[in-house]
């Protein structure tokens, strides 16, 4: 592991980026005990301080644990991905917020992935994941329902359809794009959307994960994309109309 002391880039970000590509190269495997703070400073010729940096940076990302005691010290993780989930939504809410993604195209990437895990929810979707569907239908007709709390009921539905799929590598993928995305649409849609309309799109939804009718699955996304497409138009359009 080496870094570069003339690169303008922090030295800590350095350490911490040889460290995460040791890990992922598999030179440091799961439970390996790394290094002391000493050894690894006098390793990259850096101060304790700078070294301690680093270590918090691949901490942060759940990359290493620390234990106390004779036996403690740095040990590298085994990441698993719920606890990346975290990482992916956060990211992908930074991306879409700092590069101003237009709405159709980030409505375009949410539905067509959430097609994708269709047909294998169809097939692999448990009684629990279905109920959870089912419960969150009925949470969205509640007449009392902030805007805030449906939102987060649309996303849990959401997240029940795409964890049908039994495939934690989309799940992990899909993090972004159903938690991340669908707040950020919800929040240009939710003043013009109809819940019954969305809760009309759900219960199809359901019906047919029920029946096991990926088909039929695949059509209301299609339906509900073209809904939420149209919701945002008529946004926009109000909002250029003079007052």
């Amino acid at each position: 592991m080496k870094i570069d002391p003339q690169k303008p880039a922090d030295l800590s970000a350095q350490i911490a980026q040889a460290i995460r590509d040791a890990i992922v190269s598999g030179q440091l495997i799961v439970d390996e005990r790394l290094p002391s703070e000493a050894e690894l400073a006098e390793q990259f010729q850096v101060s304790r301080p700078t070294v301690r940096e680093a270590l918090k940076r691949l901490a942060a990302q759940s990359l290493i644990r620390t234990q106390r005691g004779a036996t403690g010290g740095a040990f590298v993780n085994r990441l698993s991905f719920e606890d990346a989930y975290s990482q992916q939504i956060t990211t992908s809410t930074l991306l879409l917020s700092m590069n101003a993604v237009r709405f159709d195209t980030a409505c375009e990437a949410r539905y067509a992935l959430e097609r994708a895990c269709a047909p294998l929810s169809a097939t692999r979707r448990t009684a629990d994941q279905l109920a959870t569907m089912r419960a969150e239908i009925f949470r969205q007709a509640q007449p009392g329902l902030t805007d805030e709390a449906f939102c987060a009921s649309d996303v849990a539905f959401h997240r029940a359809l795409v964890d049908g799929a039994d495939n934690p590598v989309l799940s992990y993928q899909l993090a972004g794009a159903v938690e991340a995305m669908q707040p950020l649409m919800n929040m240009i849609t939710f003043t013009a959307r109809s819940r019954e309309a969305i809760i009309a799109y759900h219960t199809k939804i359901a019906d047919a994960l029920e029946a096991k009718d990926a088909e039929t699955v695949d059509f209301a996304l299609v339906e509900l994309e073209t809904y939420t497409r149209q919701l945002a138009q008529d946004v926009a359009e109000r909002k250029r109309k003079p007052a």
